[in-house]
C-alpha cells in the first residue's frame, strides 16, 4: 500500500514537473508520452464532446499562433498610421489600405489529420516556418500531449515552432468547419486505422465520400499525403484516390524533390517503429486536379 502511495506520490511530482515546463519554467525538457498514453485508436463514428465553430470564420486561430498573429497586429498599426498621414497630405484622393503581406496569409495551410503525438508537426514546421500548419487529433491525451509538446518547444526555442499547433477534433465530421474552400496545400494522412473488419471501413479515413471534403478544403495543386505499413489499406488508400476525379499521382520525379516525402517514414513514432522492425511501407502521393467540367 505504501508502494502504491509512493508511486501515486511520484507520478503527480512528475506531472506537475513538465507542466511547470510547458508553462514557462525554469526546468529544461518535454512532457513525457507515458502521461499521456491512450487506446492505439477511437472510433471516428462515436460522439465526442469538443467545442466545434460553425464554419470556418468563427475559427479564431490567434490562440494558436499568437507570434504569427501578434506580428501582423503591429504591421497593420503601423500601415495604418501610414495612411491615416496619406489622408491627411490628400484628403481627396482615395488612398487603398496598405496590407502586410505577412497578414495576407494568416491562414492554415497544412493539415496534419491524425496527427499522433505531433513529430511530424514539428518536422514541418522546420522545413516550413512561414506556413501555419495545425495537426488534428480525436484522442484527448494525445492531443494535449501535442499542445504541451509545441508549448515547450516555443519556451525552449524562442522564435521557433510559432507555426504549428494541434487541435481535439474529429477530422471525420467537422473538416469544413475550420478550412475553406481551396484553404489547404497539404494534406498528411500518416499510419491511419486500418479498421480491419470489412464492417468497419466505413471508418476509414480515405473514402470516396471523404475524398469529395477533401477535394473542397484543398486548392487546385495541393497534394495529400498517405502512408501505411498494412498492405491492404495501402492498396485501399491508392484505389479511392485513383477512383476519385479530382485527385492525381504525383510522378516519382517530382517525389524526388519533395521534402516532406521522406519525412513520412521517419517522423512519427508509427514510422520509427516500422523502421525498427525493418517493416514495408505503402505510399500514395495525390494532387488536387481542377474539374474538367
Amino acid at each position: 500500500m505504501v508502494d502504491q502511495e509512493n508511486g501515486a506520490r511520484e507520478k503527480g511530482k512528475k506531472r506537475t514537473e513538465f507542466t511547470t515546463i510547458a508553462q514557462g519554467g525554469d526546468q529544461k525538457g518535454l512532457p513525457r508520452k507515458r502521461f499521456y498514453r491512450a487506446r492505439a485508436h477511437s472510433n471516428p463514428l462515436s460522439d465526442s464532446h469538443f467545442p466545434v465553430p460553425n464554419n470556418p470564420s468563427e475559427c479564431d486561430w490567434r490562440e494558436h499562433f499568437p507570434a504569427f498573429f501578434k506580428d501582423a497586429t503591429s504591421k497593420a498599426e503601423n500601415c495604418n498610421c501610414v495612411n491615416e498621414e496619406l489622408q491627411t497630405e490628400d484628403r481627396s484622393s482615395e488612398n487603398e489600405a496598405i496590407i502586410p503581406s505577412s497578414q495576407a496569409d494568416l491562414k492554415v495551410r497544412f493539415a496534419d489529420v491524425g496527427c499522433g503525438f505531433g513529430g511530424l508537426l514539428v518536422k514541418l514546421s522546420i522545413h516550413f516556418p512561414d506556413k501555419l500548419m495545425v495537426g488534428m487529433e480525436l484522442r484527448d491525451k494525445v492531443s494535449e500531449y501535442v499542445k504541451e509538446r509545441i508549448h515547450a518547444l516555443r519556451v525552449k526555442h524562442p522564435g521557433q515552432y510559432e507555426n504549428i499547433s494541434c487541435l481535439r477534433t474529429n477530422a471525420m465530421k467537422y473538416l469544413p468547419n475550420y478550412f475553406e474552400k481551396g484553404q489547404l496545400e497539404k494534406m498528411f494522412f500518416l499510419f491511419p486505422d486500418p479498421h480491419f473488419k470489412e464492417k468497419n471501413h466505413r471508418r476509414r479515413i480515405i473514402s470516396q465520400t471523404l475524398l469529395a471534403e477533401y477535394a473542397y478544403i484543398l486548392a487546385v495543386g495541393g497534394i495529400i499525403y498517405t502512408i501505411t505499413d498494412v498492405e491492404e489499406l495501402g492498396e485501399w488508400m491508392k484505389s479511392n484516390l485513383d477512383a476519385h476525379p479530382l485527385f492525381e499521382p504525383v510522378p516519382e520525379e517530382e517525389l524526388a524533390k519533395d521534402p516532406c516525402v521522406e519525412l513520412l517514414s521517419v517522423a512519427t513514432e508509427e514510422g520509427q517503429k516500422v523502421a525498427r522492425n525493418s517493416g514495408e511501407t505503402f505510399r500514395a502521393i495525390y494532387r488536387r486536379i481542377g474539374s474538367s467540367a
